[in-house]
């Protein structure tokens, strides 16, 4: 990028929160970009590896409510993407015998499978994200983005 070139992209921050705001959704988009290829690769989106991942560590089956609210992004159509992964046998969905209004999910075996599968080609996609970071940078990053999100996570938010 030339001098005047990033000096007008200066010049278009009316603040240093609007400028570290953007800087995070450019960082957020070519991340993101990278991982979208991997989860094409398995006909899966983010949102939905992240629901199978939430579903391998639970230890019971969950309330799809309590589902959506552990999502790292939120998910307006949570039965959409629930049904979607039901069609592909990825999970599971009953009725609660204690209250028949809840619905309780479970990941199947091929679920499971399919997280395996996920596993190396995620993390060599994560090392291609992020592997440029020392341990050190990358602690300070985390420290940096948890205190950003901070006063607009709500209470008792795992990521608080």
């Amino acid at each position: 990028m030339s001098a005047s070139v990033a000096k007008a992209v200066k010049r278009r921050f009316d603040s240093p929160q609007q400028e570290a705001y953007l800087a995070l959704w450019r960082t957020y988009d070519r991340l993101r970009a990278l991982e979208d290829e991997l989860f094409a690769e398995f006909n899966l989106t983010a949102q939905q590896y992240n629901l199978l991942r939430l579903l391998r560590a639970a230890s019971e089956p969950v309330p799809t409510l309590a589902l959506a609210e552990r999502l790292v992004s939120r998910a307006p159509d949570i039965t959409r993407m629930l049904d979607k992964l039901e069609e592909r046998k990825l999970l599971t969905r009953t009725r609660s015998t204690e209250d028949r209004r809840a619905v309780l999910v479970t990941i199947t075996a091929s679920g499971m499978a399919l997280l395996d599968r996920i596993a190396d080609p995620l993390k060599a996609c994560h090392e291609r994200q992020l592997g440029h970071l020392s341990g050190t940078e990358l602690k300070s990053l985390i420290a940096l983005l948890k205190a950003a999100r901070a006063p607009h996570e709500p209470p008792g938010s795992p990521w608080a």
